[in-house]
């Protein structure tokens, strides 16, 4: 199989294989880049496998392509790096790695293009594509990738418990290729993963979670923790996920189980969205349900306030799991704490004043609340979809149609607290808090508009209620 014309469309790889020439050595393309030219998938990483020093083969292609092309040196890798364009190309000399069990960090030396491939981690990421000019664009197959491609099968180019045991992460890739993909795992293979699960304990979290939100990134991520989960390791890596599955009945009354609920929410959201953080939400949207059941005889199983308190998990598990800290977490918090508000307004009566407080409190994520709340229906029962999307809409335009009218998305009310300190005369205390609640109240109520002379006015009444007297 000769790939020589694909090549043709990137002129940086005829520059490399001048270059390795020039310096005697032999280079492949080799791992992903040639997986996905044969998917026919875009891929803008290559990475260069040298049978020689790759840091100097990069200088020199470097040379080659002009002055003001910097090239990124990292000696302790032995890897350089070159952005062209918008691809990025990785040059590293071919090596051969031996590991310590108590670590993902190998021992490397040289080695050649079979060393080089023996390591890689799966059979369709272990091809090369020579540069050679005598066989320029001529595939290096060795484990038979190309046939794992056409079968769709995840599978080690050595034994599993070779490849996993010298990098455990491994097993979270094969996790995670397999969900992008939608390829199968070879059953050795995911035997091998079940069998040596409890060794993804020495892999920082760091790497856990870079793996973990690609799994939530791939087209279908339900998949991916299906697949986590019946190898044992999302209950190490996360465990109150699994807590979510499985399903209790008594005196004949169940409820429904939330673990593949969650699932089923994060298809419906991941159908609508690439937000990684929007995903998120929708993992931790029921995340507090089994810290919160209760069953009672005459209405069967609640999870009540399971929004508040998921809400107060969320920064918890953030933080173990090594994700931002920032606005992002504050996003999903916000999310989990307001994802059933529209789901009540779509059950009852429907209040502007109600309607004020959602817009209010979401703000900004308003839509991605929606969004959110949206795929959180999850019946089997066709007709009860139908009528919950169709309430939402009913919701959805009330919103927008107060959002028109009144502003409130970034709600803030006109009368501020200095401005009634100084109306009566006040220090910062426990009064001017109330009068700003009864403000807001009042805005939000619809009592008042959010307008400063009808809210002023409010104010000076209200004050003569509470014993304030205007300074004049």
């Amino acid at each position: 199989m000769n790939f020589k014309e694909q090549l043709i469309q990137y002129p940086i790889l005829e520059i490399v294989a001048q270059a390795s020439s020039k310096l005697g050595v032999d280079a492949y393309i080799i791992g992903g880049f040639v997986r996905d030219l044969i998917l026919k998938r875009n891929s803008k990483d290559i990475d260069i496998v040298s049978i020689g020093s790759g840091i100097e083969l990069a200088e020199l292609v470097a040379s080659q392509l002009g002055p003001d092309v910097h090239v990124s040196i990292y000696k302790t890798f032995g890897t350089a790096q070159i952005r062209q364009g918008d691809l990025e190309i990785e040059f590293v000399g071919a090596r051969k790695e031996s590991y310590n069990p108590d670590s993902r960090k190998p021992a490397v030396e040289d080695g050649t293009l079979q060393d080089d491939q023996n390591r890689r981690d799966f059979s369709i990421n272990a091809m090369g594509i020579s540069l050679h000019k005598k066989n320029f664009g001529e595939l290096v197959d060795p484990f038979d990738g190309v046939r794992d491609l056409r079968k769709k099968i995840i599978r080690t180019p050595l034994a599993p418990d070779i490849t996993f045991s010298d990098d455990p992460l491994r097993m979270m890739r094969a996790i995670r290729f397999a969900s992008q993909l939608n390829f199968d795992i070879e059953p050795d293979t995911f035997d091998a993963i079940v069998q040596m699960k409890d060794r993804i304990e020495i892999v920082s979290m760091e790497r856990i979670s870079d793996e973990l939100n690609k799994i939530i990134l791939s087209p279908t991520p339900s998949y991916g923790f299906k697949l986590l989960y019946h190898a044992g390791i999302l209950g190490i890596i996360f465990p109150e996920m699994v807590e979510l599955q499985g399903v209790e009945t008594k005196d004949g009354k169940g409820h429904k189980d939330n673990f593949y609920h969650t699932l089923q929410v994060l298809d419906n959201v991941s159908q609508h969205t690439d937000d990684l953080w929007l995903r998120w939400a929708a993992i931790l949207h029921d995340i507090a349900k089994p810290a919160t059941k209760k069953f009672d005889k005459k209405v069967g199983w609640s999870f009540h306030n399971h929004e508040e308190i998921g809400a107060r998990m969320v920064p918890v598990i953030f933080r173990r799991m090594k994700l931002p800290l920032n606005e992002k977490m504050k996003f999903v918090k916000k999310l989990v704490r307001l994802h059933l508000r529209p789901i009540v307004l779509s059950k009852e009566q429907i209040t502007d004043s109600a309607m004020r407080r959602l817009l209010v409190e979401a703000g900004e994520d308003i839509e991605a609340l929606m969004k959110l709340c949206r795929a959180d229906i999850t019946s089997k029962n066709p007709e009860k979809v139908k009528r919950f999307l169709h309430n939402f809409d009913i919701v959805e335009q009330k919103l927008k149609d107060l959002e028109e009218r009144d502003t409130l998305r970034n709600f803030q009310p006109v009368i501020t607290g200095e401005v009634i300190i100084e109306t009566f005369g006040l220090k910062p205390s426990k009064e001017v808090g109330v009068m700003k609640e009864i403000i807001r109240e009042a805005i939000l109520e619809g009592t008042i508009p959010n307008e400063f002379n009808a809210a002023f006015a409010f104010m000076v009444e209200e004050g003569k209620k509470m014993g304030l007297v205007q300074v004049e």
